[in-house]
């Protein structure tokens, strides 16, 4: 029987996944595998939980002294819980997580003892040769070290196996390079804390402290597993490098948000059980736009945590999909012609009193407030759109960013027509006379400050990075990024611009302005010097193309190409101003970013051309060859020609293509063994983006023809209709 036929009667037979017990009450369980305050205070002498909570709120190093009570509390803890082993728990460049388990199991005078020091706690030394470095470790200097980041929770990872405990770390070099994501973005985090805290004390002197915010909205697509194992371009790139479109896609619109189906429902409550257990907040789940596809998010907690629960979460998801024999799929596009996915980054900037920067308030000097945070992001994305636009790019965001469900590669942010006028009244206040309608606006109170508007913008999906009330969404992220990537970005931008503008709004102030109007002097400069970045139009018309060229933005379609942002002069400056960075830790990124590249469309060029001759093209020649038994046999009992015409065409037409992709595949393997001899990683990435990547679509273009031509039981991968509709 066809594979693909036994799958799906083999999808007929599943049992259901046997419901269990769940709390009547989220609340009951949420944080349970979290060494949170609560855990802390039961676990912990009151001195050292005082001591502990001082370092976790001002981010400071954890005392030594301090280290073996900590670690003596939280083993404790977790062998309570069941735990057996530990891990340092840190983000390589890979853009995953990572992990080396160590039991507690001890030997003192040949008697088994659980242990658990201070320094295990506090420091480990991975091996550090085999993650990437970009040039700067040698393969044979293979010490590296992690540190626990003790602003990041402690937690707890079970499966049915068993549990681990996980401590979240930073990763560095034996020479004190950043090895990792959370290095740079606990830097820049620290930075905009900074700048912003100094800005906000021209409103508020209480303000000590200033956080970043983020909820990560995740896109995925569930399949049957039964139909991924078929699959070697699912299994080894993350999605299908072949498939012709089915009758039904997602243009009934009938998928978002309708009701879900009861097995991706039964995978969605394990899942949101499981995240809460380790103190991720997940509020939302729901069906996404194209059929197979669903989204969850979580609530806004601080930078630092988001990111760590964002990739614990993508961990979840894969593992919770196979525990209901679904394949859980976080490419950016795994089917062509229907919508991706992404990882929308909503952002915002919180003060210690819990004051939301970027919403509007209740008095005057809140209001002016939010509007110089408000211009100040806005001059910080126009000043940097292609740092912004090089921090999404990927091999798999590259097949989305354009596409009908995400932004364009042109980097411009969306705020509504609203806030729209608001800045455009503070440039040119309009004249009001009696007759004017009251409207509902709140009142500024401020000479020369215009009033805001309540609901201060409408949504735009083709925007890239939004504003959407009281926070910006950088929509252009991808589904499988590690979101530290784009926010170290973000953050380092705006602390560098919110610097400028303090300095800027001093200087007016030495010379004898007064505060408010030097603030206001700085938000008219910031409003006219970025208004080419502002668009509230459709990001996908090709008007847009056209204007945003006329407007000076740029359209980087090609990951290899946006990577050169990182390597500019001001990028570099930027960088190293701010101490995110060293100039090799630049240049590092760079090559890794590069090489990751070139290994994604390499492996991707490797299976196309195996599929194509292996299974493709015997398929079609198998089909062939009885087509020409047929009219064979049908000339022999003396048919005439015109009853053999139509199968003569399509032996024609099976001929015609099968030639064509093995012609094509000739042409990809020269491209390919050209792109190798360039003389950099950085070359080889561009000339497969140029040269080599346009071989896929025209192979893959032959290879859906003759699916739609060989018989149905004859084809050798699942097709669309049945991964993206059987469930």
């Amino acid at each position: 029987m066809n594979p693909r036929f036994s799958a799906l009667n083999l999808i007929q037979v599943r049992k259901k996944s046997t419901p269990i017990e769940r709390p009547s009450r989220p609340s009951e369980i949420f944080g349970k595998n979290v060494f949170n305050k609560k855990m802390m205070k039961h676990y912990l002498s009151k001195e050292v939980y005082l001591e502990l909570k001082r370092s976790i709120d001002q981010g400071d190093t954890i005392k030594r002294e301090i280290s073996g009570p900590v670690a003596n509390a939280i083993k404790a803890w977790a062998m309570d819980l069941g735990a057996t082993h530990f891990t340092h728990w840190f983000q390589p460049l890979t853009g995953l997580a990572a992990e080396k388990h160590d039991s507690f199991l001890e030997l003192s005078d040949d008697e088994a003892i659980d242990k658990f020091s201070g320094n295990e706690l506090v420091q480990q030394e991975p091996d550090a040769s085999s993650f990437p470095n970009g040039g700067l470790r040698s393969t044979f200097e293979a010490r590296g070290y992690t540190a626990w980041d003790c602003s990041s929770p402690v937690f707890i990872f079970e499966n049915a196996y068993g549990k681990t405990l996980c401590i979240p770390t930073i990763f560095v070099s034996y020479t004190g390079e950043s090895l990792d994501f959370k290095i740079p973005l606990l830097k820049s985090m620290h930075k905009l804390d900074q700048a912003a805290t100094a800005v906000c004390q021209y409103f508020d002197p209480t303000v000590e402290r200033v956080s970043p915010t983020l909820g990560a909205e995740q896109e995925y697509f569930l399949i049957d597993e039964a139909f991924f194992t078929l699959r070697p371009d699912l299994l080894l790139t993350g999605r299908t490098v072949f498939g012709a479109a089915p009758a039904r896609g997602q243009q009934l619109d009938d998928h978002y948000f309708g009701s879900i189906p009861e097995r991706v429902f039964a995978f969605m409550t394990e899942l949101e059980h499981d995240a809460h257990k380790l103190g991720i907040p997940l509020k939302t789940r729901h069906n996404e736009v194209a059929p197979g596809q669903f989204e969850c998010a979580p609530r806004f907690e601080e930078i630092n945590v988001a990111i760590d629960h964002t990739q614990l979460l993508m961990d979840l998801i894969d593992r919770t999909a196979q525990k209901h024999n679904l394949r859980a799929l976080l490419h950016e596009k795994p089917f062509a012609r229907i919508n991706g996915s992404g990882k929308h980054n909503n952002w915002s900037m919180s003060t210690d009193g819990g004051k939301n920067l970027l919403s509007p308030g209740t008095n005057p000097q809140e209001n002016l407030m939010f509007l110089v945070f408000f211009t100040t992001v806005i001059k910080a994305v126009h000043e940097y759109a292609d740092l912004l636009r090089a921090s999404i790019g990927s091999a798999g965001n590259d097949h989305r960013l354009g596409a009908n469900e995400a932004p364009p590669a042109i980097i411009s942010a969306f705020i509504g027509s609203q806030l729209t006028k608001v800045l455009d009244d503070i440039i040119k206040p309009p004249r009001r006379t009696k007759k004017d309608a009251p409207n509902p606006y709140l009142k500024l109170g401020i000479s020369k400050i215009p009033e805001l508007f309540l609901d201060n913008t409408d949504r735009n999906r083709t925007s890239p990075f939004a504003f959407t009330g009281n926070k910006f969404e950088f929509r252009a992220v991808g589904s499988s990024a590690n979101s530290a990537r784009p926010m170290i970005i973000l953050n380092t931008i705006v602390a560098q611009q919110l610097m400028d503008f303090k300095k800027q709004v001093d200087a007016k102030i030495n010379r004898g302005r007064k505060q408010d109007a030097a603030i206001l002097d700085v938000i008219k400069d910031y409003i006219k010097t970025s208004e080419a970045i502002r668009f509230e139009g459709d990001g996908y018309s090709d008007a847009w193309v056209k204007e945003a060229e006329s407007r000076g933005l740029s359209n980087i379609k090609k990951t290899p190409h946006a990577m050169d942002a990182y390597l500019k002069e001001k990028a570099v400056k930027l960088f190293t101003d701010q101490e995110i960075f060293t100039e090799s830790e630049i240049h590092a990124r760079y090559e890794v970013f590069m090489d990751h590249y070139l290994n994604k469309v390499s492996i991707e060029a490797d299976i196309i051309a195996d599929l194509a001759m292996t299974s493709i093209i015997p398929a079609a020649l198998t089909y062939q060859k009885s087509l020409i038994h047929t009219v064979k046999a049908s000339k022999d009992i003396g048919l005439k020609r015109s009853a053999v015409g139509a199968q003569q065409e399509l032996i024609e037409e099976i001929g015609e293509l099968v030639g064509k992709t093995m012609n094509l595949n000739k042409k990809l393997t020269k491209a390919r063994k050209k792109a190798e001899s360039q003389p950099e990683t950085g070359d080889q990435a561009k000339y497969y983006a140029d040269e080599v990547i346009p071989f896929f679509d025209q192979i893959r273009e032959q290879v859906d023809a003759l699916e739609m031509l060989i018989p149905d039981d004859a084809w050798p991968l699942p097709k669309y209709r049945e991964m993206l509709f059987v469930k």
